[in-house]
């Protein structure tokens, strides 16, 4: 589509807030003022939720301009929310029809979730290219949807191939914020040593109340930074004290700062904070979001393992004392310096999306 001598390049989907910063820092510094960057997605966290997105409080900031759409999602579980979902579907589709319409793009990078897959549909039918960036080990099913409508597929992982069209694959690895880059790798236990809790971008409810459970033990020895999520932020804001700090959402352009300050993570195994644990070489207890599309997360939380920094605990496997015994076990792990696979990534990626432009 022809337009003004501005080059415009859309992001989509919602599973990429963190890469989506990572590859708009390095568009920014190679295009300047001579690029206009949009993103088309969801405004809220989820079905249901009157939590905003990372992206929607984000992206404004960093000079992104917002273009929300209503999508809807075929959900792998019945919920009140499900028939709602399901007929939010075709709106998606006219909403991001429009969207392309009114903001022209020279190219779209996706970086999954069922947001982006009208945007990706719509872009494909208008001759408008597009990359597909697929974060884990596995591969999304709106992923997987897009392949047939991207010109290119960037891999975070070489065990993803499999699942898409050979000849459309490049590995790129999965881009990291420079600032979480920057984060040096612990020499020696901070006193006393700091651990960091959290679930991801929205926290996550079981990690919360097994690290309930055993809080005053922890709290008596350890730092306690605990990222709750801001849905569950002021039940455990009351528990607050001197060796127990509770935050509810934390901007991703922050985190480094909580990375540097910590000497264990535990989290779920998301596959961008997978990545982030990666780069930062920090050890880590990860405990994979069960019943997640092709075991996902506990496939990245293995790999994080193989890397050496993670040790992995499904849900079904923790209790008080093996929490304890996790923790203290992991608060003395060395970690071997290995050669970060996502290293390169961001700018393999805005090669990729240069290249189309």
């Amino acid at each position: 589509m022809k337009h003004e001598n501005k080059t415009k390049i859309l992001l989509t989907g919602g599973h990429g807030a963190t890469v989506g910063i990572a590859v708009v820092e390095e568009l920014q510094k190679r295009f300047g003022k001579s690029l206009d960057i949009y993103w088309m997605g969801s405004k809220k966290a989820r079905e249901g939720s009157d939590t905003t997105t990372t992206e929607y409080k984000i992206y404004p900031d960093i000079g992104v301009k917002l273009y929300p759409i209503e999508a809807g999602k075929l959900q792998t579980k019945f919920t009140r929310y499900t028939i709602p979902s399901i007929l939010k579907i075709p709106v998606g589709f006219i909403h991001a029809l429009i969207g392309i319409f009114k903001i022209r793009p020279d190219v779209v990078l996706s970086l999954g979730g069922y947001a982006s897959f009208p945007v990706v549909f719509w872009a494909w039918f208008f001759g408008i290219p597009v990359i597909l960036h697929e974060q884990t080990v596995v591969a999304g099913r709106a992923s997987m949807a897009a392949s047939f409508f991207s010109r290119k597929i960037a891999l975070a992982r070489v065990e993803s191939q499999k699942y898409f069209p050979k000849e459309k694959v490049v590995v790129t690895g999965n881009p990291v914020m420079s600032s979480i880059l920057s984060v040096s790798p612990i020499s020696n236990l901070h006193s006393p040593a700091t651990i960091l809790v959290m679930g991801g971008s929205r926290g996550s409810q079981f990690i919360n109340e097994e690290i309930a459970k055993i809080l005053p033990d922890l709290t008596k020895k350890y730092k306690i930074i605990h990222l709750t999520g801001e849905s569950e932020y002021e039940k455990y804001q009351k528990y607050s004290n001197s060796n127990y700090k509770v935050v509810g959402f934390v901007d991703p352009r922050e985190m480094f700062k909580y990375y540097q300050k910590a000497d264990l993570i535990i989290s779920r195994s998301g596959a961008n904070t997978v990545s982030e644990i990666m780069a930062t070489k920090k050890p880590a207890i990860l405990i994979p979001l069960p019943r997640t599309y092709m075991n996902e997360q506990v496939k990245n939380a293995e790999f994080a393992k193989s890397f050496g920094v993670a040790k992995v605990i499904l849900e079904t496997e923790i209790t008080p004392e093996s929490f304890r015994k996790a923790i203290e076990e992991m608060l003395v792990r060395k970690i071997t310096q290995k050669e970060n696979p996502d290293l390169n990534a961001t700018q393999k990626v805005v090669d990729l999306l240069v290249k189309y432009v």
